[in-house]
């Protein structure tokens, strides 16, 4: 079985990323393999032996976290060398999901190189998930997944990955209405009812239709609904930055929402 593959960076955020793929890794009886990236090259012995040696800390740290949960999972750790992002490209090709912390992406992280969540998002070989932190607010009544139904050829996959997402997460999901260019005032029932088939394919999962003209970056600034997870297609893919927010942006109304691309 490919494995659930986790980037470890000695932050929390990566921690977080390890522990949210544990139930990824028991629900397809995958190892979760934690990695750890070291630079390509070093000024010295002793770069080398710190960038090294952080490593190693970083993974023991995330492998006890993991461990304490007490949960059947089959951990294995590596370090590898390289730019982080193109190791776990090339380690994308051979593994079931990626997964990896975020404490947010600045306006800018598209033209950054090395931003490895979003080359991750962009560019793998298999879903990606980019994991952000617990915000300081108290935990919502209600915390919901967040997927956009589409006529797009690969959408029927994105929604069903959706729905296995909120049965292993036990949470509700909203399901967005059509391309937001296609929608009308007046629907024809068309959508409501697509919506009802996945809830007969997923009994264990509430799914609630939203009939709306806005995708979910737009939904999601525009609605108060605390929402932990928004999945979406590797079309799609360029808009992590504005799913995930800024980094200790005040304004920002989900700072706790993780991004699941599906591919």
């Amino acid at each position: 079985m490919k494995p659930i593959l986790v980037g470890i960076d000695g932050s929390s955020a990566a921690i977080a990323a390890a522990l949210w793929g544990i139930d990824e890794a028991v629900i397809r009886s995958a190892p979760l393999r934690l990695v750890s990236v070291i630079k390509p090259t070093h000024e010295s012995p002793e770069d080398y032996e710190r960038d090294f040696a952080h490593a190693e800390k970083s993974l023991v740290e995330a492998r006890l976290a993991v461990e304490a949960t007490k949960k059947a999972v089959s951990v294995e750790t590596e370090v590898s060398r390289g730019p982080a992002s193109s190791v776990l490209l090339e380690a994308s090709s051979d593994a079931e999901l990626i997964c990896v912390g975020c404490v947010g992406i600045g306006r800018y992280a598209r033209s950054i190189v090395g931003s490895t969540a979003t080359e991750l998002a962009e560019k793998a070989q298999c879903p990606v998930a980019v994991m952000r932190t617990g915000s300081d607010r108290p935990p919502p009544d209600i915390n919901w997944l967040v997927v956009r139904m589409t006529d797009a050829p690969d959408n029927d996959a994105v929604v069903s990955f959706a729905a296995a997402e909120a049965k292993l997460r036990r949470a509700p999901m909203l399901v967005l209405g059509g391309r937001p260019e296609e929608l009308t005032e007046h629907g024809d029932g068309a959508f409501e009812r697509r919506v009802a088939e996945w809830g007969r394919q997923y009994p264990e999962v509430r799914v609630y239709p939203i009939t709306t003209r806005q995708a979910i970056t737009g939904y999601l600034s525009a609605n108060d609904e605390r929402v932990q997870l928004a999945v979406i297609g590797g079309d799609e893919a360029r808009q992590l930055a504005e799913l995930v927010g800024p980094q200790g942006h005040p304004l920002f109304r989900h700072p706790e929402c993780s991004v699941l691309v599906v591919r």
